[in-house]
């Protein structure tokens, strides 16, 4: 019979969840095409004016009570199986938010099943022992085109102690080429070597991607970092749960 604790710790690892979907594609990155399954976390400690997935934090626009399922390990554990992808993608939202609740799942996502694990999070928060069970963070640090406050955006002792880990990759969204400056200063204070940079543009079409990715591959290229596009939106477009 489960106790009054018992019950008590399983609410504990309940996860605050936006979306959970696949077999898709990784459609940033490094990992580009390759097959995976999406666990988008709700809640963000950022509010990004470009953001596409403002459902997961947005409640001037969206309302929580449609947008937000609460999920336990199982039941994220079940919905995985099905999928039987091989390649875990956690994205939000930020999801070290939840870091504590993600650790049982990741555990054995990673640990027991050998799948692949990739975090997507914007570096303003410590992953802790989170950082055993992934195989690759995708550190996204938010520029001024972002609209957050400096020190809200950016914290230097986080991003420095992701990029000692050899596991992390920073991408950065650039509205422009002039972005690109800001993006070497950060790159040179943290000390990120250039071929952990990834450059993407913003944007929720195929247009605009194609527009800022034409502007500013000269100079990724010259500075020696990387260029990447938003496959999943050439594919299917600014849809959710793909």
């Amino acid at each position: 019979m489960r106790t009054q604790s018992t019950g008590k710790l399983l609410w504990l690892l309940v996860l605050k969840v936006s979306e959970l979907f696949g077999p898709t594609i990784q459609g940033e990155g490094p990992s580009l095409g390759k097959p995976a399954s999406f666990l988008r976390l709700a809640i963000c400690n950022l509010k990004c004016v470009w953001c596409d997935s403002k459902y997961t934090w947005d409640w001037t626009q969206f309302d929580p009570r449609h947008e937000i399922k609460q999920m336990s390990p199982d039941e994220v554990f079940a919905e995985l199986l099905r999928h039987r992808t091989g390649m875990l993608v956690v994205t939000g939202g930020e999801p070290l938010l939840q870091k504590e609740k993600l650790l049982p799942i990741l555990s054995v996502v990673r640990g027991t099943w050998s799948w692949r694990v990739e975090v997507e999070t914007a570096g303003t928060i410590d992953p802790g022992d989170l950082t055993f069970f992934v195989d690759q963070f995708n550190v996204s640090p938010k520029l001024a085109n972002s609209g957050n406050e400096l020190k809200r955006r950016l914290v230097p002792e986080v991003l420095t102690m992701l990029c000692r880990g050899r596991s992390s990759i920073f991408k950065f969204v650039i509205t422009d080429l002039r972005d690109l400056e800001e993006v070497g200063s950060i790159v040179s204070d943290i000390g990120i070597p250039p071929e952990r940079v990834y450059i993407m543009p913003e944007g929720t079409d195929v247009r605009a991607l194609k527009v800022t990715s034409t502007r500013v591959a000269s100079e990724v290229v010259r500075r020696g970092w990387n260029l990447t596009t938003r496959l999943h939106i050439a594919l299917w477009g600014n849809r959710r749960g793909v």
